[in-house]
Order: C-alpha cells, then structure tokens, then sequence
C-alpha cells in the first residue's frame, strides 16, 4: 500500500513517515501544496495525508483540484485547526477525515487503516493454491504451515497476490513497497524476491513466484517443480 504525505513541517512529516513505514507501508512525501498536488496527480496513490495549512497551495485547494480533477483517493486532513467549523469546511472539500495535532500514532496508523478499507474495499485474506495471506492479522500459511515474514517480506507477497496471475515489474515493485527515494540501482528487490521464495516455495513440490526472464514476476498456480 501507498501513501503520499503532504506536510510542511520537517520534523511532523518525518514523524508521520517513520509511522508509516513501521506499519508497512510506502511512503513519499511533499513539503508543500503544489509539489503534492503534482505528486498526488502523477501517481496512484492508496491514501493521501494532507496538513490543511501549506506554503503555495494550502491543503484544502490541493484537496478541491484533486476532486475536480476526479482523484477519489481517500484523504486524511492533518491540522491544528480543530473548530467544528473548520472540520465541516474540510469534509465539505472533499476531506474523507479529520486528524487534530498533536495526536497519537496508534490513531494516525488506525484512521490511515480506515481510510485504505474504506477507500479500496478488498479482500482481507488472499489465496493461491495451499498459500494463504490475512491481511487483517498479518498471518501467512502454506498447506496449513505458518510462514513468517519480515515487513517488507510480507508488503511484497501482498503486493503479489493483488497482482495474481499479472506479471509485475521491478519498478513496479519498487514504486508500490518502497517508495521515489528509493535507489533502484541497488538489487534489493531480488534478495527480497529471493528471500520470500525460500520462504514461500522451498519445500513444496508447486512454486508459485515464478521469474518472468527479462520482464518481472508473477505469483501464480505452476506445474511441480515450476520456475
């Protein structure tokens, strides 16, 4: 899952970064209203979470011209601003919720959590073949075996299986579990890719990541032995 955070604030924005990353997530970030309004429109972004007060563009525009622009992304306004007055202006926008500052991480992460559920409803437990993903509790199993994964183990597999039967690119992979700051030159997606196999197929007379020479990968039902 994706999350575009649009914060001027150096250190709330890298506060809010540093959550969403520990919950799983891929985060890119905009210091101000018209660099996340470019980011926000250029990319497919899960949620967007927007501070309401912005230098060039304040939020709360960011928020009209995505609408207008038929954005639906769910959005989490971020303000010190809490006067019912001021959250009924947001909801009206086009705000799907409201967060007052200061607040807690276990509420920022929940209400980031509703919106994605909210947003793009889908199916908390994926399965391909005897391989089993829960979104809803992080558990992974294999012909009734638990798997454990790491994070980023576990956001790729998801990203998979939302993907069944597509192949998906390295960029592909890179923009949805990491995020723009990530270096692509490096091979961390293969020793990722690697990792998860040994995890997922080792063991198994079925694999189901399977390489795609030259394109990407593709988590699929395979012949025995399949690579």
């Amino acid at each position: 899952m994706r999350v575009l955070v649009i914060e001027d604030e150096k250190r709330v924005a890298s506060f809010m970064m540093r959550s969403l990353v520990e919950a799983s997530y891929a985060v890119d970030c905009a210091h101000d209203g018209q660099e996340g309004l470019e980011l926000a429109c250029a990319t497919d972004y899960d949620v967007i979470v927007v501070d309401l007060m912005l230098p060039k563009c304040d939020g709360l525009t960011v928020v009209k011209e995505l609408r207008q622009r038929g954005k639906m992304t769910p959005v989490l306004a971020v303000t010190a601003k809490g006067t019912v007055h001021d959250r009924v202006t947001g909801l009206n926008t086009g705000c799907d919720d409201y967060l007052v500052k200061p607040f807690a991480v276990a509420e920022f992460i929940a209400r980031v959590r509703s919106l994605l559920r909210r947003g793009a409803p889908q199916p908390p437990r994926f399965q391909v073949g005897d391989l089993v993903l829960d979104a809803a509790t992080r558990r992974v199993g294999r012909a009734g075996k638990p798997i454990e994964l790491t994070p980023k183990e576990f956001a790729l597999l998801e990203y998979l299986m939302h993907n069944v039967g597509h192949v998906v690119t390295k960029t592909m992979i890179e923009q949805h579990v990491w995020n723009y700051s990530f270096d692509s030159g490096t091979n961390l997606v293969e020793v990722h890719l690697s990792h998860l196999r040994n995890k997922v197929d080792r063991g198994f007379d079925r694999s189901l990541i399977q390489t795609v020479r030259g394109v990407g990968y593709v988590l699929q039902e395979a012949s025995a032995n399949a690579r």
